[in-house]
C-alpha cells in the first residue's frame, strides 16, 4: 500500500491509518492494526510537522509475516529522541516506536530519509 502526503496535511494521517487497517484486514493480520496505526500515525505526523515538505508512505507484509512500514520524507535531518516532561503533550513518538516495534530505524535515501518499523504477525 502506498500514499503520498502533502506538507502540513495532518487530516491525511487519519486516512492513512484507515487504509492501513483495511490492508491489514485484507492481508489476514488484523491483530497488528492497533499498534501499526499508532506507530504509523507517529511517524507520518513527525514527517509532516518537522520537515514541512510532505512524505511518502509505504506498507507491505513480507512472506515471513512481518509488516514493514516506511515513511520517506524530503530532509536528511535525522530524528532525535526527546525526553519530555511527565506533563508534556508531545515528544513521545519515537519512544513509542522504540517500545512497540519489533524493529525500527532510519536510513538516508535519495533526497531525504526513510524512517521505518516492523511488526511480526507470528
Amino acid at each position: 500500500m502506498h500514499a503520498s502526503l502533502e506538507a502540513a496535511d495532518l487530516p491525511a494521517v487519519g486516512a492513512v491509518r484507515r487504509r492501513l487497517r483495511a490492508a491489514l484486514d485484507h492481508w489476514g493480520v488484523p491483530e497488528l492494526a492497533d499498534t501499526a496505526e499508532l506507530l504509523t500515525s507517529e511517524l507520518v505526523t513527525n514527517a509532516l510537522v518537522h520537515t514541512g515538505k510532505g512524505a511518502e508512505f509505504d506498507a507491505q507484509l513480507t512472506a515471513e509475516q512481518r509488516l514493514r512500514v516506511e515513511v520517506h520524507d524530503r530532509t536528511s535531518r535525522l530524528p532525535g529522541r526527546r525526553h519530555p516532561d511527565e506533563d508534556a503533550t508531545s515528544g513521545r513518538g519515537l519512544l513509542l516506536v522504540e517500545a512497540l516495534a519489533d524493529d525500527w530505524g532510519v536510513q538516508l535515501r535519495g533526497d531525504g530519509k526513510v524512517t521505518w518499523f516492523e511488526l511480526s504477525a507470528l
